[in-house]
């Protein structure tokens, strides 16, 4: 059996008026994975995630979940649709019912589950997300954060194999995007496969095990966040910020002193810094 949980087989779509979104994309995610993919507005970063569990289909190429194809027909997007979850940038898009628990037991209602099993999963959906006491509450009365962590419970409460998060922690203030990173890690330690798409490089480096950048529909650079972000012409072509560690390390090493830049944490950066001055 393939240790590769999600996988995209030069993968291309075209809008009907042309536009070319995506252009021979080949990604593997493998199970227990961390994965952030990273680029500007307009890179294709929402249309591609948008084929991981068959909500599009590719105009060329394939993805893959365990070895197997996605195939458009309503049996076989069913059975993706258990193992892959995805959690949208808005969570407007994705809660619509009059109270969260009738949100959260949405998927689980879908999959033909008994209503026991539905009550149970919405308890330790919204447990694990921190929103218990919620149940009752009308989704749009809740806050950014609150609502992000309902949609994230009703895909958890499906409990499927990979969650794909578009933007998980955009809008979201700084207590907000750490509560979010709790649940992801701890949905991951649990085994699940976390695939995100950010524009919070501070976040995905600290989050991702394996960085694929994305650029004008294709993938130009894939590999850890030292490899990533200690290339400053590779993020200057793709219009990301480097993290701010790397950019002091940089500006150190302009100014002659003698630094690794691939440091990223605070920690390494702090001890290159000592080290440099002989401290």
């Amino acid at each position: 059996m393939t240790d590769i949980h999600l996988e995209t087989k030069d993968l291309c779509f075209t809008y009907h008026d042309g536009t070319k979104a995506l252009k021979n994309v080949n990604i593997q995610v493998k199970k227990g994975e961390k994965i952030a993919i990273i680029g500007p507005n307009g890179a294709g970063k929402s249309t591609l995630f948008s084929h991981f569990n068959g909500l599009t289909e590719p105009t060329s190429g394939h993805v893959e979940i365990d070895g197997k194809k996605i195939i458009f027909e309503r049996e076989e997007l069913l059975e993706v649709r258990q193992k892959v979850g995805i959690v949208f940038q808005d969570p407007n898009d994705q809660l619509f019912a009059p109270t969260v628990k009738e949100d959260v037991a949405f998927g689980p209602m879908n999959l033909g589950l008994e209503y026991d099993e539905v009550k149970k999963r919405i308890e330790e959906a919204l447990e694990m997300v921190g929103m218990s006491g919620f149940e009752d509450k009308t989704p749009h009365h809740l806050s950014g954060g609150q609502q992000k962590r309902v949609a994230i419970a009703g895909i958890v409460a499906m409990r499927p194999d990979i969650m794909i998060l578009d933007e998980p922690t955009a809008g979201l203030d700084p207590e907000g995007v750490d509560k979010v990173l709790a649940i992801l890690n701890k949905l991951n330690s649990e085994g699940m496969s976390i695939v995100i798409s950010s524009h919070d490089i501070e976040m995905v480096n600290e989050f991702a095990d394996k960085i694929f950048v994305l650029y004008n529909g294709e993938i130009i650079a894939e590999g850890n966040n030292h490899q990533i972000f200690s290339d400053k012409e590779l993020l200057k072509k793709a219009h990301l910020k480097a993290p701010v560690t790397t950019e002091i390390l940089y500006k150190l090493k302009e100014n002659g002193l003698n630094v690794d830049t691939e440091k990223l944490s605070i920690e390494e950066t702090v001890k290159e810094i000592l080290k440099a001055k002989n401290i």
